[in-house]
């Protein structure tokens, strides 16, 4: 029996998706909820599954194409379809199942050595770029093949004009040329890449954005995590990292300088007595920021549990739209990347946003008079970006400089001091 595969309601106030990877092709048998292709909206990445046991009959659209909620993207055969032949396309015995574990360890390379095992996020890179796995060097345990050694495998190739993947070509981009001619590559704007544009310059354009700097030694936090991580990954079974001490740090000088968490609302100022804190985290499509909601009554560990969470889920691509909605501040960490300063944007409707940076060890003066000595210390620099329209310079300075005792001294935390 013929099956419609439709967009589904994707969230309030969206009415269009780009359709994404198609994770089977025509003629591959599907079991119920097997992921079968990619919706990706302005906010996050979903996964349509089957809706019954079957085989996929004819694709409608292609990567990249838009749609709209409710319509008929895909056609498949429902019907029964034995375990064995879960893996493989109906139509072809050798072609291969892109949800199914790579078999590479059975495969024989050009040189006669065994192949490293490929694993399935890389082997659909593999199969969507038409390489050949035994080429790519591996990196993972035990020699497996992982996403990012794809993708190494690629730009190198393209840098060094080597087994250039046909999908990376344009309808507009003119064929590689030995002779080394410049080429362009035009690629539209996903959803979620537009909305990100489009709510930056949001904020430029409708809010007085202003920067603030300070720096903070880290030397207190990064012993006090040092003294209790051990313990703590043992009864909590997550790792201690800085973004709950920063997030902590923030709601204690949210509470003190609260127009830093409140919102222009039309002529209105609105001031919340609840800290929905977002956790900026970059991904391969654009800059995401669930958020941690009601963080002043969450512990240590129940922060670094959530952060962990979302990015399993972005990984997974389960992040909701509901992760995502919200949120009275908002903090990022371009530190990881190796950012020393940056100028963050703030998240509109928000009033504010702290940027975090690399930590760097650096000769500083400490103490006073007599004992002043220089030392080397572990130092981060913050910036704090606000809109100016609502949070005073003297707040935010005050806000910044809060953040900064806080930080150096854990213990006004808990004496809140």
């Amino acid at each position: 029996m013929p099956v419609e595969l439709k967009v589904p309601e994707v969230g309030e106030s969206i009415t269009e998706v780009a359709i994404g990877r198609w994770l089977k092709t025509k003629g591959q048998t599907v079991r119920k909820d097997d992921p079968i292709v990619e919706i990706e909206t302005d906010k996050v990445t979903l996964e349509l599954p089957a809706p019954a046991d079957g085989t996929i009959g004819e694709l409608l659209k292609k990567q990249g194409d838009a749609a709209v909620v409710g319509e008929t993207i895909a056609y498949m055969e429902s019907g029964d379809v034995p375990a064995e032949d879960t893996s493989k396309p109906a139509a072809s015995k050798s072609s291969q199942s892109s949800e199914a574990p790579a078999k590479a360890d059975n495969k024989k390379s050009a040189n006669g050595s065994d192949a490293a095992r490929v694993m399935p996020a890389a082997q659909r890179l593999i199969d969507e770029n038409k390489l050949d796995a035994s080429a790519i060097p591996p990196s993972g345990p035990g020699g497996r093949i992982l996403k990012e050694d794809v993708k190494a495998f690629l730009d190198g190739g393209a840098q060094a004009g080597k087994q250039k993947p046909a999908a990376a070509q344009s309808p507009a981009q003119a064929p590689a040329s030995s002779s080394g001619e410049r080429q362009e590559q035009v690629i539209p704007m996903t959803p979620m890449r537009k909305s990100i544009a489009a709510h930056l310059v949001k904020a430029q354009q409708t809010a007085a954005l202003l920067t603030t700097f300070n720096e903070i030694d880290m030397t207190a936090v990064m012993d006090l995590r040092n003294q209790y991580k051990d313990s703590f990954q043992k009864k909590y079974d997550i790792k201690l990292g800085f973004m709950s001490f920063f997030t902590k740090a923030v709601i204690d000088a949210l509470k003190q300088f609260p127009a830093v968490n409140a919102e222009v609302r039309g002529t209105d100022i609105v001031y919340k007595d609840y800290y929905d804190i977002g956790i900026a985290v970059g991904t391969g499509k654009g800059l995401v920021v669930p958020v941690l909601r009601n963080a002043e009554r969450m512990s240590f560990a129940e922060v670094e549990k959530a952060i962990a969470g979302f990015g399993q889920k972005i990984k997974e691509n389960k992040l909701a739209l509901e992760d995502l909605q919200g949120g009275t501040f908002t903090i990022t960490n371009g530190g990881i990347f190796g950012s020393l300063l940056s100028t963050p944007i703030v998240n509109p409707p928000q009033s504010a946003v702290l940027g975090m940076h690399a930590i760097q060890r650096r000769p500083v003066a400490i103490g006073e008079g007599a004992t002043e000595r220089v030392e080397i210390r572990p130092m981060m620099y913050v910036a704090l970006t606000y809109d100016h329209r609502l949070v005073d310079g003297r707040e935010a300075v005050s806000f910044l400089v809060r953040i900064k005792q806080t930080l150096e001294d854990p213990a006004r935390m808990l004496m809140e001091v």
